[in-house]
């Protein structure tokens, strides 16, 4: 296959052509902005194959978009680029706007143009996965799961992004025929995680000693998803998905935030011994505004329609993730200049508080 990834030098994008080009042998073009998250380093295993591209373009301009095509001819587009971290969302909602909203439908305006030209049989095989969260659902309470036909209720600017993406992807499917399949996940973690997210930041900050940082009481839930298993999920989805259709993802691992801190300090306790347990380094903060409680996702159709199953547990995948900082720190450590760890998402009156 010849597959476009965007945003494949992010954190679940690099995931994703790790896995296409050094599992699958598909022929990748990559196309990123390479903006603070993006990483080349997070690349490096594929860098030197013959069946990896890597193109710095903004999926906001048509022009690089449409030459990318022309050169490239792709079989597939798996849509990954956007903006995505929700306390950043909350001070800088306009990066969100362009990237996840404009940004999704100037890609999908140049996909069409692409997909209109080709011939009959090609136009039959092409898909556009478009990727998304279950962020968009809103909040569950103590009990349910998010399905596929959960209806919408977005609490942060990150989340009304990704919404309105999702929405223009589907709409493109129903207005033109685009063959489209959305896929929703639940929260990701594992290696090459920018550290502005819960578990790299508390991994990082454990090893170092620094206060970590958990909001509210710590009792919002979350289901948790090694990245490698999403990877082989939109892999998947991408191949066998029906146009039209949304998929969801998730690790059936559901976590309150306090104690996926708590197993943190546990492991990091076992594997690099500290004079006193780094329980004691846990931090409860101001919770971050429209914080929603629980997120939950029924995999089900996945699972059944597509046969793809989860191949961690929680347990093993944090445990792989903590190795996995533990011996990449030539990765991890030139990120501390870029992003220290420090709060982000604060609004007016959290700051004067």
């Amino acid at each position: 296959m010849r597959v476009i990834v965007t945003g494949g030098a992010g954190f679940i994008g690099s995931a994703l052509v790790r896995h296409l080009v050094l599992t699958k042998g598909d022929q990748v073009l990559n196309i990123d902005k390479l903006t603070y998250a993006g990483n080349q380093a997070s690349l490096h295993s594929v860098a030197g194959h013959d069946n990896y591209r890597f193109l710095r373009a903004d999926i906001c301009d048509r022009a690089a978009l449409d030459e990318a095509f022309a050169q490239f001819r792709p079989d597939r587009v798996m849509h990954l680029a956007a903006e995505s971290h929700v306390d950043r969302s909350i001070t800088a909602a306009g990066d969100f706007m362009a990237t996840n909203v404009i940004g999704t439908f100037t890609l999908l305006e140049a996909v069409r143009d692409y997909w209109q030209r080709l011939p009959s049989a090609a136009r039959d095989r092409f898909r556009f996965l478009h990727v998304s969260t279950d962020e968009v659902y809103g909040s569950l309470g103590d009990k349910g799961l998010f399905q596929e036909t959960t209806p919408y209720d977005p609490s942060s600017p990150y989340s009304a992004s990704k919404a309105a993406s999702d929405h223009l992807a589907k709409a493109w499917h129903r207005t033109y025929g685009l063959p489209v399949v959305v896929s929703n996940c639940s929260n990701n973690y594992g290696p090459y995680h920018f550290p502005e997210k819960l578990i790299p930041l508390t991994i990082i900050n454990a090893l170092e000693g620094r206060s970590l940082p958990v909001y509210g009481r710590g009792e919002n839930v979350r289901d948790w998803l090694y990245v490698d298993d999403h990877a082989r999920a939109l892999e998947r989805i991408a191949a066998r998905g029906r146009p039209g259709e949304t998929y969801n993802v998730g690790g059936r691992n559901e976590r309150r935030n306090i104690d996926v801190v708590r197993r943190i300090c546990g492991f990091l306790d076992e594997l690099v011994p500290a004079k006193e347990p780094r329980e004691r380094l846990i931090e409860y903060v101001t919770d971050r505004p429209g914080h929603d409680a629980r997120y939950a996702i029924d995999a089900s159709k996945l699972e059944t329609e597509l046969g793809w199953q989860a191949q961690e547990t929680f347990e093993t995948g944090i445990y792989r993730t903590i190795r996995w900082y533990l011996d990449n720190e030539w990765w991890w450590r030139p990120l501390r200049t870029r992003y220290e760890g420090q709060r982000l998402g604060l609004v007016l009156q959290d700051v004067a508080a």
